[in-house]
């Protein structure tokens, strides 16, 4: 029976997997008309409406697009290093990138979240998500930096996550991979999954300034946590998890993992679990997790290892969580603007359950529950139902809002995305995509007030959509008008990859608060040099300290001898302009690491051992002026043991009889 399931499961794979990378529709070539492309068009010269802020996937980093051109304005390193910006690279970045498992240098950003107030987009900060080795981040949109990363204990994956409470009190995410708690016996069989595997939902803290804590997080069955969204409005104080594996397989999930006609949306009153912590229900688990902070006035992060985090047991506190059914292996878990209805997206469901946030409380006030899963109550399917979207599509996966009582859904398997009703559930449009389309972005589209005009469709394959280039082709994004009756597609571009989820907010709420320089009289970094007066090198055994600055067009110092060979040598490099948009790069021959990028008013360190006795040039590496191509230094090295005195100096040419020592 099994092997027949097996082949069962092949063969549908294969069937979803051919009509995915089907031939082009005859009419792909036409699909954007000249008058269409007209309303994407954005002149030289002219600013974009909207931010759309897009996950990178494998990349780990965050892409910003302009809407409506599609123009790639920024790539924004968040869980990578990235040598064209110095991530991870510079002394100063390199702590954002530290675990408790050491410096990771990658991880798989899968989703993306604008800080709201009153349940607004704010234009404040974007949240973005560590899926791998957990962790959460905040990108501050003055400067578009990762200003804060929050690894997750008690976490294995972290994709149902970073989603926000309507006033970003809470950045929360759930368990993907359950796993044993951090404090348990880890060396367990994996078949012992439904007895020893566990899963989590964290609560992150967010204040006013930012400084995320993880607040408390809350030990659930041991299931998939898939995706999630904060209740709005009428339903703030509770939150919503998509759930699969409930099956609760540690093996083959594509066939194991399927096997029940439903799954669960979670519901989780968190307004209750706050409650319990302050009675001091939540107990102090020992973990290890670090949290690593960007400081703009020092130009520095520092990464701190906390030790424990307080949990509340759903199995105990039996009025935080609830289960609703929903089929089948739901992803997508959407909360209109109102915050009345939850719409679940089983991937392998031919409808659209939506979900009642009134009929839920009825439900539990009558404790109309149809049992228990482990230990959490069950409320009954159509206790809790608003209604059911009927063949709308094949593989639903996410739902976003126009704000006008509409809904949009992506169908991954039926390339298409699908425009309904939210209250009489009946379908008003659908329009194609190309091809297998994820995740949907409206911009404040899971907020309470949706800006409406564009939607973005984020593809997974692009096959006859653009050149070849290789055995891979780019990802994409297409925009479609959302503004009339009819979705109109105007706009396909190509995307790093891989994107997921994005949010999009307008220009004008962001742009308005931008930093266009750090202020050279407030830098506080302990090795600036805020003027050429304060340049110097020092010695401290085998650390050399170089105090150096940038400014159109060189060095100062440009001219240093007496490094020896193994000398720990940090170049402080700070960028005297303060003029917008004139950064200066810095490198050396040699070193084992990338460039710095600095940039006006900012101190950045680069660390280099020299290896070799020579002489090492030093340059800008970031275009900056007419005499870019001058800005440059050497550095001599000695060897180990020799005498050749630290000296340093600018603007200093040896006599002609003196060039040959």
């Amino acid at each position: 029976m099994k092997s027949k399931n097996l082949i069962v499961g092949g063969v549908l794979s294969a069937a979803i997997m051919s009509s995915m990378v089907a031939c082009k529709p005859k009419s792909a070539s036409e699909a954007v008309s000249g008058g269409a492309a007209e309303k994407a068009y954005v002149a030289p010269g002219k600013y974009d409406q909207f931010y759309n802020f897009v996950s990178g996937g494998f990349s780990g980093q965050l892409s910003v697009y302009g809407l409506p051109s599609g123009r790639l304005l920024r790539v924004i390193p968040v869980f990578s290093v990235d040598p064209e910006k110095g991530w991870g690279y510079s002394e100063e970045s390199k702590p954002m990138l530290n675990t408790s498992h050491g410096m990771v240098p990658w991880d798989d950003l899968h989703h993306t979240e604008l800080s709201q107030t009153n349940g607004e987009v704010d234009g404040r900060w974007v949240f973005g998500n560590a899926n791998n080795t957990p962790r959460v981040a905040r990108i501050d949109l003055k400067t578009f930096r990762t200003a804060e990363i929050i690894e997750l204990p008690n976490s294995a994956g972290n994709h149902s996550s970073p989603f926000i409470t309507e006033n970003t009190e809470y950045v929360v995410a759930g368990t993907r991979f359950s796993v044993p708690m951090d404090n348990a016996n880890g060396d367990v069989p994996i078949s012992t999954y439904k007895q020893n595997f566990k899963g989590t939902l964290s609560f992150i803290s967010v204040g006013q300034e930012g400084n995320m804590d993880i607040a408390f997080q809350i030990q659930c069955p041991g299931v998939n946590f898939d995706l999630s969204h904060a209740g709005k409005g009428k339903s703030h104080g509770w939150f919503f998890f998509s759930c699969y594996n409930t099956e609760q397989a540690n093996t083959l999930l594509e066939v194991n993992a399927s096997k029940n006609d439903k799954d669960f949306i979670m519901a989780v009153n968190w307004k209750k679990a706050e409650e319990y912590i302050k009675a001091g229900k939540g107990k102090k688990v020992p973990v290890k997790y670090a949290h690593n902070v960007w400081d703009d006035k020092t130009h520095t992060a520092k990464s701190v290892i906390k030790n424990e985090v307080l949990v509340l047991d759903a199995k105990e506190l039996q009025d935080i969580c609830y289960m609703i059914p929903c089929p089948k292996s739901p992803h997508g878990c959407d909360v209109d603007p109102t915050g009345e209805y939850i719409v679940g997206s089983g991937k392998l469901a031919a409808l659209i359950p939506v979900f009642s946030f009134d009929k839920i409380q009825k439900a539990i006030a009558d404790k109309t529950y149809e049992g228990q899963y482990d230990g959490i109550n069950v409320i009954k399917y159509e206790a809790a139902l608003h209604g059911e979207v009927k063949k709308p599509g094949l593989g639903p996966l996410h739902t976003e809002f126009d704000g006008k009582g509409n809904a949009y859904t992506s169908f991954f398997v039926s390339s298409e995305v699908v425009k309904w009703n939210i209250k009489d559930l009946t379908v008003l449009d659908r329009v194609p995509t190309f091809y297998s389309v994820g995740h949907l972005c409206i911009p404040g589209g899971d907020s309470k007030k949706p800006f409406g005009k564009y939607l973005i469709a984020y593809n997974k394959i692009t096959k006859d959509r653009y050149l070849p280039t290789g055995p891979e082709l780019s990802q994409s994004a297409q925009l479609y008008d959302i503004s009339g009756d009819k979705m109109q597609l105007i706009l396909d571009f190509p995307t790093i990859g891989e994107p997921h989820y994005a949010q999009a907010a307008p220009a004008e709420l962001i742009s308005k608060n931008s930093t266009k320089i750090f202020k050279i009289g407030e830098n506080q970094h302990p090795y600036v040099a805020k003027g050429e007066a304060e340049t110097k090198v020092v010695r401290n055994g085998k650390d050399v300290h170089v105090y150096i600055t940038a400014i159109r067009s060189h060095f100062a110092p440009d001219n240093i001898e007496g490094v020896k060979v193994g000398d720990n040598v940090y170049f402080h490099v700070t960028n005297l302009e303060q003029d917008w948009d004139v950064p200066h790069g810095f490198a050396v021959k040699g070193a084992n690491n990338g460039e710095l990028l600095i940039m006006p008013g900012e101190t950045s360190t680069l660390k280099w051992v020299p290896e070799k006795v020579g002489i090492y040039p030093i340059y800008c590496t970031d275009f900056c002026s007419a005499l870019h191509q001058e800005m440059q230094g050497y550095v001599r090295v000695s060897p180990a043991g020799s005498n050749v005195p630290l000296t340093y100096s600018i603007g200093k040419t040896a006599p002609e009889n003196e060039s040959s020592k």
